[in-house]
């Protein structure tokens, strides 16, 4: 080994290494197979649980494996590509052949605050209709959402538990069609509410959305953040050229 090689590794903290190791032992094992205890791994690389502990953390956080409490660690199953269009989650979730589904937390309708009114363009205190939902991937809660959108819609709540998708809901029962939408894409670390609400650890990477839609004259008709989880999704943006 030449002499940089020899710094360059020695610089390499040793969990990193491991963490390296680790990703060559589980790179052909199908997703759920449970891998070697830390206290295995350990003594199958002479090294500590902390520094085991340390690299399987890294790999839980960026997806590549999965712990359950009492269950152990698995190989966690390929992240969900979300592609970020004129499209609705419901939609996005189908055209991968995945199935989707919610459940309501919150459905009513409420005084606009200072930064709903402000991204809907409303005076603060209009009514809005506020939707929180937990959005789910094949049964599992992936992303906890909250929508504003402005006034009262009528029957909404039957017409959503119907049709399942917000945006379907919205052009097929109130003529409301999104022509634009802008996403805003930030990280977070998971607090207790997200635990409660996704299934998470504490301090677990979040990506966070937040999307304003308009129609075509350029009404904002959407404002919602949603938190995605980070170990589970990864974005893609496509833009067509007008040439």
């Amino acid at each position: 080994m030449s002499t940089m090689s020899s710094d360059v590794a020695q610089a390499t903290p040793k969990y990193y290494l491991l963490k390296t190791e680790v990703l060559g032992l589980i790179a052909n094992l199908r997703p759920g197979t449970l891998i070697p205890t830390e206290r295995a791994l350990a003594e199958k690389y002479a090294t500590s649980r902390t520094t085991v502990r340390q690299a399987i953390s890294e790999l839980v956080a960026e997806g590549k494996l999965g712990r359950i409490q009492g269950h152990g660690t698995f190989v966690a199953p390929p992240k969900v590509t979300h592609v970020r269009q004129l499209t609705s989650f419901s939609d996005d979730a189908r055209s991968q052949g995945l199935r989707s589904d919610s459940t309501v937390l919150a459905l009513d309708v409420v005084g606009s605050d200072a930064e709903v009114s402000a991204h809907l363009e409303l005076d603060q205190g209009n009514p809005v209709t506020r939707l929180e939902r937990i959005r789910l991937i094949e049964g599992e809660p992936l992303a906890h959402e909250t929508a504003w959108l402005p006034g009262k819609l009528p029957r909404f709540k039957s017409k959503l538990t119907k049709a399942g998708s917000l945006y379907a809901v919205l052009a097929e029962d109130y003529g409301i069609r999104i022509a634009d939408v802008e996403d805003t894409v930030e990280t977070a670390l998971a607090g207790p509410a997200d635990v409660r609400l996704l299934g998470i650890e504490m301090g677990a990477p979040l990506l966070v959305v937040h999307r304003l839609a308009r129609d075509a004259g350029g009404t904002p008709v959407e404002w919602t953040r949603s938190t995605f989880r980070g170990d589970r999704f990864r974005f893609v943006s496509r833009v067509k050229s007008g040439n």
